[in-house]
């Protein structure tokens, strides 16, 4: 590590037992945020440093604190003892923006995921003192509205027609969203162009020609509330190719929101929910990467009497890239004579392990030229709400990927996450760049539909 990482020494860690449990010291029992994580998965990081060119945050700071494997160090030395939970520490870990780039590139496994997220939800609540969760941000707009589609419709309503009036852009210009505090002038910039108009979908929409599978669709809360047109065209695409599709209208949240603020326990709550929900249908397909990756994690969260049900949900449950790649889909017939690029989603690519699904897909489309977007293994800088709890890192890295955009000449950037929809389409609103930037399935059902696209 170089000079400015924290020292720490490595005598006497705890041991493995046999099978990669541990015997944790007694002092590192009870406030300790990493005693009831498997001690093994520390283990598995050998610190080779090969996941340090796909970290953003060490791209841009250089600091081995702000690395994978520094970070490793970091939560193993406070789980044996050997290094207090300093603000300091603790702003290096909460600085991750737990993209997983770091599982891609890592040759020895290590399954970073499950270290940093249960280590943050643990380490906020040993915090003495008032932890970030408990501010009136997190309270009053992440958890108190971003998860309850109906209360964020209903909150957003004025800022609708605000945008209809031009009244919102005109503040930009005249400089009157400054005054706002900075976290909810970032939500304000991050507020899409235009916002769906389209009705909410039936409990029941059923499959075109031969039947092939009965799915649950998985409609979110900021995403419904966003980009329900999304919603709309997945669930066309997947009638077109023999699905038919339950909208179950007793599904909550991912809880991703919550668990990645360090709020389990509403975010397990919201898990139980999606389970009863979705207990009757043979996939649940998600078109959002990062609630897909939260809910194929449902069984490593938490381990209590739920925990099977759990994990039968996360069992069948499908990205819509992953689903239809699996299903193999009835080619579309729209041609599409303009180039695009595509973004790896992090939460997609990373964390799923879906990559080249989406781009198999999208060769289906005739007439569409898709060329390869540099350094696309980097995250936008959205990861969720950390656009919006950590706004400096997130300009940077935003700034970097619309760069990185712009250099292959592309008309039109698919992404499959509302987080880096909403980011990308900001970055390139400020910058004035004229882009389309869609979903993949959105331009899959306009080749369906024989639509064209605003490119």
């Amino acid at each position: 590590m170089n000079s400015s990482a924290v020292t720490t020494t490595t005598e006497n860690p705890p041991s493995a037992g046999e099978h990669g449990s541990t015997v944790v010291p007694p002092l590192a029992v009870g406030a300790n945020p990493g005693a009831g994580i498997d001690y093994g998965l520390f283990l598995d990081c050998v610190h080779c440093g090969l996941c340090t060119a796909s970290c953003p945050t060490y791209v841009v700071t250089g600091n081995e604190n702000d690395s994978p494997r520094g970070r490793i160090y970091l939560m193993r030395g406070v789980t044996d003892g050997r290094l207090p939970l300093t603000e300091q520490v603790r702003g290096h870990l909460e600085l991750c923006l737990d993209c997983r780039a770091c599982e891609t590139a890592c040759p020895s496994g290590v399954q970073y995921g499950k270290l940093i997220e249960p280590f943050r939800v643990a380490m906020d609540q040993v915090a003495e003192g008032p932890r970030p969760q408990d501010d009136w941000f997190h309270k009053y707009i992440l958890f108190g509205l971003f998860p309850y589609p109906k209360r964020l419709r209903w909150a957003l309503a004025p800022a609708k027609w605000a945008q209809r009036l031009g009244l919102i852009r005109l503040s930009e210009k005249l400089g009157l969203l400054k005054l706002l505090p900075q976290r909810m002038r970032q939500l304000v910039y991050t507020l899409p162009e235009r916002f769906p108009s389209e009705p909410p979908l039936p409990e029941f929409l059923p499959a075109i020609g031969r039947r092939r599978a009965r799915v649950g669709l998985f409609t979110g809360c900021v995403n419904d509330v966003m980009f329900r047109h999304t919603n709309w065209a997945t669930a066309r695409v997947l009638q077109q190719n023999g699905c038919d599709v339950i909208i179950e209208r007793e599904q909550v949240c991912c809880g991703a929101i919550h668990l990645h603020a360090g709020s389990a326990e509403p975010a397990r709550e919201f898990a139980d929910k999606n389970v009863k929900a979705f207990a009757d249908v043979d996939r649940v397909i998600m078109n959002v990467a990062g609630c897909g990756a939260m809910m194929k994690d449902y069984g490593h969260h938490w381990h209590d009497a739920g925990s099977s049900a759990r994990e039968a949900l996360a069992a069948k449950t499908r990205d819509i890239n992953e689903f239809l790649d699996e299903l193999g889909i009835v080619p579309p017939e729209g041609e599409m004579n303009f180039t695009a690029t595509y973004h790896d989603a992090c939460h997609l690519g990373h964390a799923q392990k879906i990559k080249e699904a989406p781009r198999k897909l999208l060769a289906k489309i005739p007439g569409l030229k898709l060329v390869d977007l540099p350094e696309t293994e980097l995250c936008c800088g959205a990861a969720g709400t950390y656009n919006l709890t950590q706004p400096e890192m997130s300009a940077i890295l935003s700034k970097r990927k619309l760069d990185n955009i712009l250099s292959t000449g592309a008309k039109a950037v698919l992404t499959a996450n509302t987080g880096c929809l909403l980011q990308v389409a900001r970055e390139a609103r400020l910058r004035g760049a004229k882009l389309w930037i869609a979903h993949p399935i959105d331009l899959l059902d306009m080749s369906y539909r024989k639509q064209k696209p605003p490119v």
